[in-house]
């Protein structure tokens, strides 16, 4: 089952490694993470993804790799997530095997649209509302645009991302997503509030 709250890493937000957010996330209850990292030098992000795969086959959590395909195949982790800029779906489901997840980034319905014809698991729309965690972000989609897009791919798992708040995460369940992808919602209070967002965004959503 694709979790209802999808946790995203990043070292520049969350204070601390990605191994370390992973085994703070599986505290909280998570079952599946992906590690996004633009900063550290290949080699670094590498090893902290080692790490966090060992941490994560522990804790019995599903990992994604953020754009590189190379990494997760180098490392065995259980997928990948591919903007539209990076290796096409088809290509990474050729390197990575028929078992690998393979989810794929959107901005509007025509994108969407064509994505449910890749060989994906899922299709992620955003930016949902105005973000800061990406340096040059697509038009804002909205939760108009979201039900657009939920419409359009029939029952292809759809994972909402960009600007979604603790507070603003149940309309955006609401407006059509299976889940719901989280940075800074989750990352930008320090390590130690990590699990317990966590938990009470899980626990707030599976009571609607």
């Amino acid at each position: 089952m694709f979790p209802t709250v999808y946790p995203i890493t990043d070292v520049s937000i969350g204070g601390t490694s990605h191994a370390d957010q992973v085994s703070l996330l599986a505290d909280g209850g998570a079952t599946f993470v992906q590690l996004r990292e633009k900063n550290l030098p290949v080699l670094d992000f590498y090893n902290d993804a080692k790490a966090a795969l060992s941490v994560a086959r522990q804790r019995g959590v599903t990992l994604i790799i953020n754009d590189r395909v190379d990494l997760a195949l180098a490392i065995g982790a259980d997928g990948v997530h591919l903007g539209q800029d990076d290796l096409p779906p088809d290509a990474a489901r050729k390197l990575l095997g028929d078992k690998a997840i393979i989810g794929y980034s959107t901005h509007n319905v025509s994108q969407a649209i064509a994505a449910a014809s890749l060989p994906v698991d899922y299709v992620a729309i955003g930016p949902i509302f105005e973000t800061g965690t990406k340096a040059n972000p697509d038009p804002v989609v909205g939760l108009e645009g979201l039900r657009a897009v939920r419409d359009a791919i029939g029952n292809l798992p759809l994972v909402a991302i960009g600007g979604i708040t603790l507070a603003g995460a149940a309309s955006v369940i609401e407006a059509g997503a299976d889940s719901i992808a989280l940075i800074s919602a989750l990352l930008s209070a320090g390590p130690n509030a990590i699990s317990q967002h966590y938990r009470t965004i899980t626990e707030n959503l599976s009571r609607r």
